[in-house]
Formats: structure tokens, C-alpha cells, sequence
């Protein structure tokens, strides 16, 4: 997706390695036109997949999420990472590291809002180990839940979570493929 790489080019920053920070367009701020450009376009590759729910990660998630579940005229869920006075105490939980906190967090799904006749296509903003991913995956599958497919805004290919999903027979689209991070710029792949 072109508009998303210049985004990338223009407000992104290689921190180190294997870290690249989004916080002007993904992860702390918000560009909505991007986002929902982003919406459409999961929307237009999934739409013949009879999604019934979007199913995405507390908190970088919920936007690209949103679109997509809206352009697809689906309910959107968002796995909790943290449990609030509010948080149904009949949840599917489940125990996952975070690449870019360093920390181990729980995810958290309240059983009611998932079941098994439901065709679930999960949305994340990058993925780089899929950790998290995986952990909502096991929460599908304990609810009993179809998985349809992955839509990633960024993959970092250069990872082992995408190719490890795609290895377990798991779609992953990917709006944006990053191959590496070298010298402060990012080299993109098909």
C-alpha cells in the first residue's frame, strides 16, 4: 500500500535493528484518513471470507481494527491487556510476551462475545514475533471460533511472526512488507 510506505519514509524511525518506531501514524498518533484507506483495503481483501468479527490487540490495534470492521459492517473486539474493575471475570485469557514492552501481558476476551458459529479475521498494526497474535489465536480456538485470516498493516518479514503463521497454514496479508531496517532506513519487499 503505497500511501502507507510513505507514511513509513516520511514519519517513521529505525530506533535499532529490529525496532521501528510508529508512533506518528500507528501506535501513539493517528492519521484517519490513513487508517481508513487501511479499513477499505482489509475490507476489500476479506470480503468475499464471511467475516462475522474483527478481532484485534489492546491498543495500537483498535483503530485499523475499527475501520475494518466498519467498512465490513462487523462487530470489532479488542483483546484487553489489562483487567479494569469492569472486565468480565468469564474471559478467555492468555499469557503472551510483548516484543516492544519487554514484558510479559495477559490477553483477555469475554467468552460471551465470542462463539463458535463466529468467522473471525484478526487485524493488527505490526507484527514482528506474532506473539500476541498467536495468544488470540489459542482464544479462538478455545472459543471455538474460525479463523478466516491475519491482516497486518506492517509486517516485518525479517521476523519470525508472519512466516511462522504463514508456516501453520494461517493467511497473513500484509499491507506493508519491511525486509530489514539498516542505517536508519527501512527496505521494503513485495
Amino acid at each position: 500500500m503505497d500511501q502507507l510506505k510513505q507514511a513509513i519514509t516520511s514519519q517513521g524511525a529505525v530506533q535499532s535493528g529490529h525496532v521501528l518506531q510508529l508512533d506518528a501514524i500507528l501506535n501513539h498518533q493517528v492519521d484517519p484518513e490513513l487508517i481508513m484507506q487501511m479499513g477499505e483495503e482489509f475490507a476489500r481483501r476479506f470480503s468475499e471470507d464471511g467475516v462475522t468479527k474483527v478481532v484485534t490487540i489492546e491498543s495500537s490495534g483498535i483503530p485499523i481494527g475499527f475501520a475494518v470492521a466498519y467498512k465490513l459492517g462487523v462487530p470489532m473486539i479488542f483483546a484487553r491487556r489489562k483487567k479494569t474493575l469492569t472486565t468480565d471475570t468469564d474471559s478467555y485469557c492468555e499469557r503472551v510476551p510483548s516484543f516492544t514492552k519487554g514484558i510479559v501481558t495477559d490477553l483477555m476476551i469475554a467468552k460471551k462475545l465470542l462463539a463458535s458459529e463466529d468467522r473471525v479475521l484478526i487485524i493488527d498494526d505490526i507484527i514482528a514475533n506474532g506473539d500476541a497474535v498467536k495468544g488470540v489465536i489459542r482464544i479462538l480456538k478455545q472459543a471455538g471460533s474460525t479463523l478466516i485470516g491475519l491482516g497486518v498493516a506492517v509486517e516485518k518479514a525479517f521476523q519470525d511472526g508472519a512466516p511462522s503463521l504463514r508456516e501453520a497454514g494461517v493467511r497473513v496479508d500484509s499491507l506493508v512488507r519491511i525486509t530489514g531496517l539498516h542505517d536508519g532506513e527501512v527496505s521494503f519487499g513485495e
